[in-house]
């Protein structure tokens, strides 16, 4: 397992202060968290719809805003986790959560509906997997890989439980009445244990380790400004093809089940990637690492672009781009940790995903805008995966001058 000697100083009071009872709340709650703030809105979407006369547009564009509020309101959050640690703001996330979900099931029109969603965005940015994984990486230290990939498996089920859930609840009641009944079980679940499991005492952050860039701020160096750009274009091409895919599928020939079949063992496919990332953490060094996986993205983005079938193939590989996608999610967990320590994780961490939540936020707008002048789906996730060739060329500049060094402890 890779560590770093500010670790293994560490490792002593961070072990006695890991909260035992954190990775199993955590686990509940991201699939909590994920399943009803993010999930339930695609299942809920066309009873919305139909009930209430607002555009699909225009309730997705509510969702949509809920997304870049995460995105910008991560930076100032992930100052605060440094400081404090997670239970505060992980508590007060799942208490504005349960208040975000009632004023969107009451919602008299689409302004208080979109409000409502901004209030999800900033849940979104005290409960999703970015708050998690800070305080994973600073309680589990040289552990961390293994408490952040247990954590990303589970949040990998949020849509295989609640959007059937969803669905099961909603043919009995209205979607407002499901929201309510959804924001019961977030309250239920989430609030009690972000405010007790959480409770450890928070370790001081180790020091910062020495950089060679300066009196430069780690964020305007060259290496982090490459490395947001990278993950940025590649989140892009990431989330377009996650939609783009069932629209792509049904162009070549699919049925609306064996699309959605598709995308659901893509799904899968993500939470297998994620058991096999450890593995190549301990084997490969880090710049190495990010430019393969985003490669290896858009290398399944192309073969979907130019295979036309028979449809078994094009599902095996809509399932290894779900596996890919699975381990580009640990990556960007651990970016920060793996190139400049776990000082400032929770900051850095936000300021370097903000600019890839944004894109992940537009691409399925983007992305069906513009596959028609593209010419169809196919030509589009060409598009995408030059998107990622250029993304992981950017890695490789990414790589900093302690390089060797880093790369020799994590090898230990």
């Amino acid at each position: 397992m890779h560590h770093t000697q500010a670790d293994a100083a560490a490792t002593g009071p961070l072990s006695r202060s890991r909260p035992r009872a954190a990775l199993p709340a955590l686990c509940a709650t991201q699939i909590t968290s994920w399943g009803i703030v993010y999930y339930a809105f695609p299942v809920l979407l066309p009873r919305l719809t139909a009930d209430t006369g607002w555009s699909t547009n225009a309730a997705t564009a509510a969702f949509s805003l809920a997304l870049l509020v995460s995105a910008v309101a991560g930076i100032p959050i992930g100052r605060i986790l440094d400081r404090r640690g997670p239970r505060a703001v992980m508590t007060a996330g799942s208490v504005l959560g349960t208040l975000a979900l009632l004023v969107i099931a009451t919602a008299p029109n689409l302004a208080v509906f979109t409000l409502g969603w901004v209030l999800a965005g900033l849940t979104m940015a005290a409960t999703f997997y970015p708050p998690a994984f800070a305080a994973l990486t600073r309680w589990w230290g040289p552990d961390r890989i293994r408490a952040l990939t247990i954590v990303t498996l589970a949040g990998g089920l949020a849509s295989t439980v609640f959007a059937p859930l969803t669905a099961a609840i909603a043919e009995h009641l209205s979607w407002r009445a499901t929201y309510a009944v959804l924001a019961l079980i977030l309250a239920t679940v989430t609030i009690p244990a972000h405010a007790l499991a959480l409770r450890a005492p928070w370790p001081a952050a180790p020091p910062q380790p020495p950089t060679t860039h300066g009196t430069t701020p780690i964020p305007r160096s060259r290496p982090f400004i490459l490395l947001a750009v990278a993950f940025t274009l590649s989140g892009f091409a990431m989330y377009a093809v996650v939609m783009g895919l069932i629209p792509l599928l049904t162009e070549r020939g699919a049925t609306p089940t064996q699309a959605a079949w598709a995308l659901g063992l893509g799904g899968a496919g993500q939470t297998l990637g994620r058991t096999l990332y450890s593995a190549l953490s301990t084997r490969t060094s880090v710049t190495t690492r990010t430019a393969t996986l985003i490669a290896l993205g858009g290398a399944t983005t192309a073969a979907l672009a130019f295979t036309p079938g028979p449809m078994p193939l094009l599902i095996a590989l809509a399932v290894l781009a779900g596996v890919v996608r699975g381990n580009l999610t640990l990556l960007q967990a651990t970016a920060v940790t793996d190139r400049w320590g776990t000082t400032h994780y929770g900051h850095l961490s936000a300021v370097l995903g903000a600019p890839a939540h944004i894109a992940g936020a537009l691409a399925p707008w983007a992305g069906a805008a513009l596959a028609g002048p593209l010419g169809g789906h196919p030509h589009l996730f060409a598009a995408l995966a030059s998107l990622s060739v250029v993304a992981a060329c950017l890695t490789l500049g990414s790589s900093w001058d302690r390089r060797t060094q880093k790369e020799i402890s994590h090898r230990t």
